[in-house]
């Protein structure tokens, strides 16, 4: 069988020479086996109806396997005349005809030194493709953490208007003067804690005693 990979002829019929040919070598093989079949049971009849026949079926078989052989050789050689003119006459494209989805090459012929330098174009596009895309995530990763920064943002300055507006209602409207007022009140409430903490003790010496 050719060894050609008849590229151009698969992209015409939609399927390799190669495997056409392979295909109708075993059907047509498949269909001697079964011919070589029924002659060896006719064979096989008639001597059953024959009953001083001195012919054994083991005779048979060896005869009809021995003609398979030989019938078989035969048509391996008669298939290979048969393959090589279907592959010539048949399942071949000629060298000077175009597929219509290749027309293109015959309006803009390049050959292999031309076409090099675009194959080098297009490989340093993609990898300019490439850098922009990973450049574009790289960003899209960016633009969610300031999206996260930005809430946070948003949070601290609810807190500080909500602050502002607690000193307001304490009538304490600069910002310093806020933290001052923070401040003091917080000192207030450490020192209230501390007293209550000092009369706990006291509270618990004396229900010991």
């Amino acid at each position: 069988m050719s060894v050609n990979p008849m590229s151009y002829e698969a992209q015409f019929f939609g399927f390799t020479p190669q495997t056409c040919m392979l295909r109708l070598y075993i059907a047509f093989q498949d269909y001697l086996f079964e011919v070589m079949l029924v002659v060896e049971s006719v064979i096989l009849k008639k001597l059953d109806s024959t009953p001083n026949s001195k012919i054994h079926p083991l005779h048979i078989r060896k005869n009809t396997e021995k003609f398979l052989l030989f019938m078989k050789k035969r048509f391996d050689q008669l298939f290979s005349k048969m393959e090589e003119v279907l592959f010539q006459l048949v399942l071949s494209i000629p060298k000077n005809a175009l597929l219509p989805e290749d027309k293109v090459h015959e309006q803009y012929p390049y050959s292999k030194e031309e076409f090099q330098p675009l194959q080098v174009e297009i490989e340093e596009l993609q990898k300019q493709y490439k850098a922009e895309v990973s450049a574009g995530q790289k960003l899209l990763a960016e633009l969610e953490e300031q999206k996260i920064v930005q809430t946070e943002l948003e949070k601290i300055l609810q807190w500080f208007d909500g602050l502002e507006n607690i000193c307001r209602e304490h009538g304490t409207s600069n910002f310093k003067e806020s933290f001052a007022f923070l401040t003091q009140s917080s000192k207030k409430l450490q020192d209230v804690l501390e007293e209550v903490e000092k009369k706990n003790k006291k509270v618990s010496k004396s229900s010991s005693n």
